[in-house]
């Protein structure tokens, strides 16, 4: 071999080191956006399984309302309960009475706060604190029409009737309404 043709070789095996080393590159680059979109996939799906929690515990505390409603005291006059923990333990009669199995943790939040719908004292319905935008927009079951196009979780209000929450026309809530907090 000619001192010409091992220059030759050495210029070629340093072209192919470069394509190496940029085809690593572009991989790197192509798996870096791989998982950019994965976890933007798997954010979202996380997302909208805390919404679908959100409208089982939802629903859970609205049934739980409609029992409690329905357990007419000796008086004779059905009323709403006065805590979430009179749903644990209804203190109206001398059985132990259920209405609701455990006061869940808001799945949005993660916290055990809830907002509360106030009528005259007492527990109407619940809601979330959650500003965050809710994913879903539509397509909810009839109960729930009134969660159409809301901009926030904490909109999302679960109250028994399902229909008791009636919003005005300037977006105001229905008077006799008040919301408190827990």
């Amino acid at each position: 071999m000619n001192s010409s043709s091992i220059a030759r070789q050495l210029v070629r095996r340093r072209h192919a080191q470069g394509f190496a080393y940029i085809w690593t590159l572009l991989l790197v680059a192509f798996m870096g956006v791989g998982l950019v979109l994965a976890s933007d996939l798997y954010a979202t799906a996380a997302r909208r399984e805390k919404e679908r929690e959100l409208l089982f515990i939802g629903h859970e505390f609205r049934n739980a309302l409609e029992r409690y409603y329905a357990s007419t005291p000796n008086d004779g006059r059905p009323r709403y309960p006065l805590t979430l923990q009179e749903l644990l333990q209804d203190p109206r009669s001398a059985n132990a009475k259920r209405h609701l199995r455990r006061l869940y943790a808001d799945p949005v939040t993660g916290k055990a706060e809830w907002g509360l719908l106030l009528q005259q004292g007492r527990i109407v319905g619940i809601h979330s604190l959650s500003p965050q935008l809710p994913i879903k927009q539509d397509n909810f079951l009839d109960e729930d029409a009134g969660l159409r196009m809301k901009a926030h979780y904490a909109d999302w209000v679960f109250t028994y009737p399902a229909n008791l929450f009636i919003a005005q026309k300037d977006g105001e809530k229905k008077s006799g309404l008040s919301l408190g907090m827990k």
